[in-house]
């Protein structure tokens, strides 16, 4: 994918400098996230956690019964001084590049449905950072907080996508983000706070399929930027291959492809982001189409 632009945005923060301490544990009430990480990690193991990757928020809930919001706390402060960044140019240019191009579709999108966009930020880290969803850590994957109006990544998820669960290439890693954007976007929408409330009234298989729909209208969103982001020359940015490794990254990450390679047995009752298949399928309407409106997949 070739993307045009500066390859330099405001609202990307760069804390990779900064040291993020051992496990943060979150300030406040809950401790959801003490309770959460245990009880995926005895589930499902590390893989487990990647379930969790590419979600709106990892520090909420895994649906069902409770808020798929950002857990309760305040935010933890980091521990450790700061320093030099320790991404590579090519990667901070990346993450800029895909930052600015969502924001350029996003605000065109909105402005035609007479609405203003509000840009979110962009934060790259390493270990574990401070969110205003609580404590972020790295092993969670990529997360959204709308706490914040904020992307929070770790680079070296980028590597695990690749070499682990074999989807390489730019536009997976786009893809990535722009699917955060797409929870940004619904936050905008009240999607994000009209689903945890329809969580709180309902069982857990119904508040996970309610989450299902969020993430899978994210997938869509995702596609939808990619359908209408332009290169350099204002020519469209996607190039022979970019749908392949969009699709080997979308069924890399479906619940049930993940719930296999940990050993586990496949139960669509407890999927939370989509099957391989309904991931792929979001994806690719959302490519087919470059139009928002058919991203019907959310329930509430």
């Amino acid at each position: 994918m070739r993307l045009g632009g500066s390859g330099s945005d405001d609202d990307f923060i760069d804390r990779t400098g900064q040291s993020g301490g051992g496990m943060p544990v979150l300030g406040g009430g809950g401790g959801l996230l003490g309770l959460l990480i245990p009880l995926v990690l005895s589930r499902f193991g590390f893989v487990g956690l990647l379930i969790l990757a590419l979600g709106y928020c990892a520090l909420g809930g895994l649906g069902g019964g409770g808020s798929i919001l950002g857990g309760g706390g305040a935010p933890v402060q980091q521990s450790g001084g700061s320093g030099a960044s320790t991404l590579s140019p090519e990667t901070a240019r990346d993450l800029q590049l895909a930052l600015e191009n969502t924001d350029q579709v996003w605000t065109e999108l909105f402005a035609a449905a007479g609405q203003r966009y509000v840009e979110p930020k962009l934060v790259a880290y390493r270990g574990g950072t401070a969110t205003a969803c609580g404590a972020g850590q790295a092993s969670f994957g990529p997360f959204y907080c709308p706490g914040d109006n904020s992307i929070y990544i770790d680079p070296s998820f980028f590597n695990e996508l690749s070499s682990r669960f074999g989807a390489p290439g730019d536009f997976a890693r786009y893809y990535v983000i722009a699917h955060e954007v797409g929870h940004h976007i619904q936050n905008l929408e009240g999607t994000l706070d009209r689903a945890s409330r329809a969580q709180a009234r309902l069982g857990k298989a119904e508040g996970n399929a309610v989450q299902v729909g969020v993430e899978l209208q994210a997938d869509c969103y995702a596609g939808v930027w990619a359908a209408r982001a332009r290169g350099p020359n204002g020519e469209r940015a996607l190039e022979p291959g970019d749908l392949e490794e969009g699709m080997r990254a979308a069924e890399a990450i479906g619940d049930d492809a993940l719930m296999r390679q940990a050993g586990q047995a496949v139960r669509p009752e407890s999927f939370t982001h989509g099957s391989s298949a309904q991931r792929m399928e979001a994806l690719r309407r959302g490519l087919g189409s470059g139009d928002p409106r058919v991203c019907n997949y959310n329930r509430v």
